[in-house]
């Protein structure tokens, strides 16, 4: 799995599992129909953010991450990132390579630690790879998320100290 700096040539790749991911609703906290000018916009965040894609054997891109200051200012020494992994490549190792890319970028460029503000409880699969690298659950909202499926859930805040 190579994990690399996103080009505006892979947002062609990207779009159709972010529009999936985020249209299914079940994952992010984006709006459902989010058009894919807006979706470009809140994704490729501009430096020093860093947005990257894995790219599996065959070269294609099977999930992307961003990664940028969670706060400005006096809390700009925090990280956060997001993640997203095409649903057809789920479960070969993408979601793991971004997460521990992004810790390697926040450690690098100096953030203290890393967090989470928003990360659906019924996210299982998510919520296990976050804590086998180190996140702890720091509070949870209840029932800040409505899930398409089991309805409002709660939405974790989970943190990592670099």
């Amino acid at each position: 799995m190579l994990i690399r700096k996103a080009t505006a040539e892979d947002w062609p790749a990207i779009w159709p599992f972010f529009h999936q991911i985020v249209a299914a609703g079940a994952t992010f906290p984006y709006p459902l129909d989010v058009d894919e000018e807006e979706a470009r916009g809140m994704w490729l965040v501009p430096d020093p953010g860093r947005v990257v894609v894995a790219v599996d054997t065959t070269g294609a891109v099977v999930g992307t991450a961003n990664m940028y200051a969670n706060r400005a200012g006096n809390g700009s020494h925090i990280a956060s990132a997001s993640y997203m992994v095409d649903p057809a490549h789920q479960g070969r190792g993408a979601g793991r390579a971004l997460c521990e890319d992004s810790l390697t970028w926040a450690q690098a460029a100096g953030f203290s630690a890393m967090v989470f503000n928003a990360v659906v409880e019924t996210n299982v699969q998510a919520v296990k790879l976050y804590e086998s690298l180190g996140f702890t659950v720091l509070g949870t909202v209840p029932k800040g998320f409505r899930h398409p499926d089991k309805g409002y859930v709660g939405l974790h805040m989970m943190h990592r100290s670099l």
